[in-house]
């Protein structure tokens, strides 16, 4: 089994920071820089989150329970708020998986801006659902 096995294990505090660092310095485009960023903003908007790697792969930000993933695929970074149906979205960040019950999404493209006061509000949102124990 390799380490990006999807059975691998969770890894949290500094073994998660330097696989997504890894991660980052090894996407030599622009969803390096792209999910560079999203990782900053998420920490600007809540600097005590906590950084994991789940599914052998996948950077994972908590706080008292996921708040968003960011999954790098060919064409997007994908942030997906395994509650976002429950988050108020004001901005219409939400661009992908819209129709279930409990997940949403933002597919991120090469070339567009992310709104960065937007995400920060929806990362808080999360956190504050999170925190209320609400159920999705």
């Amino acid at each position: 089994m390799t380490a990006e096995s999807k059975s691998a294990p969770p890894l949290s505090g500094d073994a998660a920071k330097a696989r997504i660092d890894a991660k980052i310095a090894g996407l030599d485009d622009w969803r390096g820089r792209t999910l560079a960023q999203v990782r900053a903003l998420i920490h600007e908007a809540l600097p005590d989150v906590a950084e994991t790697v789940k599914w052998g792969r996948v950077p994972v930000w908590e706080r008292q329970g996921i708040l968003t993933t960011g999954e790098v695929y060919k064409a997007a970074v994908k942030l997906t708020f395994p509650k976002g149906a429950s988050l108020p979205d004001p901005a219409g960040l939400f661009n992908s998986s819209l129709d279930g019950n409990a997940r949403r999404a933002i597919d991120l493209h090469q070339g567009e801006t992310i709104d960065a006061e937007a995400l920060k509000a929806l990362v808080r949102e999360a956190a504050a659902l999170n925190a209320a124990g609400k159920k999705r």
